[in-house]
């Protein structure tokens, strides 16, 4: 005979794995791509168009996301931007100093920080994952180790968009990042900040592949907030920060202030909420919807942004301001993108 309590306990065990099996299945790795949509690169700001070409070289002809991301961002290392490697804008004592990460497919991971006079940061950084039991080299440390691996040690010296903005900037010398604002007149505009040569006042480049295989890899490379307080690190050497790979689920990219992406362990938190069976676009969203509510009013002064890259091949990005763009390269050819962005005034 069915009593009160055995219907009340068989409901709850029917509701509580019922629960349990939405619970799993919504955790659930993405489903594996179709080749023909492979390979796949996607990587930050319009810097991202160049070094995806990088990436796409290495791609085209079979070869390994690893190497791809290394590629790729190793271009705009090179460039003359004001906001990553060696032509990057100084830290408030006058001194360059970069930061890098990269993770492959299989969970292997190194990064360096607070660099100085080394090209390269993104390949230093992966020699710290292939040769070294450690995950992060920082300071003397990891140049000691650069050196020792071959790398040249450039001449100290600040390029000439640089000493213009460093200089500029030593007029008020206000120990503090200015971002969010770029100054037309004055009238201050809620985007990212941009530097007196309209470069951004500090940025990233963050890539994320999948090659033929379906494998994953990222890369995360920067020179910093621009006047930064000497010897800060952001989010871009620290994985699951400003970079994280699961090359079951998806990968994930950061840029823009990097204290608030380490706040949340940003990166990171994109990937889970893909597992959790999130769109790209719909996990970068909720990261920055995170961040939003940990700042709350002083959201406004800060720019955050994320890109990310599932396991079937879907690509996503969020923005808490307006003003990110992105660029993706397939098959299809490569493509810009202004990303969503979370305030709206």
């Amino acid at each position: 005979m069915l009593t009160r309590r055995k219907f009340l306990q068989a409901t709850a065990y029917t509701s509580l794995t019922g629960f349990i099996s939405l619970k799993l299945s919504s955790c659930l790795p993405h489903s594996a791509p179709d080749k023909k949509n492979l390979p796949i690169v996607i990587s930050t700001w319009d810097a991202g168009i160049e070094a995806n070409k990088a990436a796409w070289d290495v791609l085209s002809h079979n070869g390994r996301a690893l190497d791809a991301v290394e590629k790729g961002v190793m271009v705009t290392e090179a460039s003359n931007s004001c906001c990553v490697g060696l032509n990057g804008n100084p830290d408030r004592d006058g001194i360059v100093t970069l930061d890098a990460s990269i993770m492959d497919e299989n969970f292997n991971c190194g990064g360096v920080a607070d660099l100085k006079r080394i090209k390269h940061p993104i390949s230093v950084a992966r020699r710290v994952m292939e040769k070294t039991p450690h995950v992060l080299l920082v300071g003397e440390g990891a140049q000691q180790f650069a050196v020792a691996e071959g790398f040249t040690l450039e001449p100290e010296y600040l390029s000439p968009k640089a000493t213009q903005n460093y200089q500029k900037w030593l007029k008020k010398s206000e120990y503090k990042p200015v971002i969010n604002v770029e100054n037309k007149g004055d009238t201050p505009i809620a985007v990212p900040a941009k530097m007196p040569d309209g470069s951004w006042n500090h940025d990233t480049i963050g890539m994320i592949a999948m090659d033929i295989t379906g494998n994953l890899s990222g890369s995360c490379t920067t020179s910093g907030m621009a006047f930064k307080m000497h010897g800060r690190v952001g989010d871009s050497p620290i994985i699951g920060a400003g970079l994280y790979v699961d090359n079951e689920v998806g990968g994930c990219a950061a840029t823009g202030q990097g204290e608030d992406v380490i706040r949340i362990g940003g990166a990171a938190i994109v990937v889970e909420f893909m597992r959790m069976g999130l769109s790209p676009r719909a996990a970068c969203k909720k990261a920055i919807e995170r961040i939003a509510s940990v700042k709350k009013e002083k959201a406004k002064d800060i720019q955050v942004a994320f890109v990310a890259l599932a396991k079937d091949g879907t690509v996503g990005a969020y923005a808490l301001q307006k003003g990110f763009t992105y660029a993706v390269t397939t098959n299809e050819g490569a493509k810009f993108f202004n990303a969503h962005y979370h305030l709206k005034s």
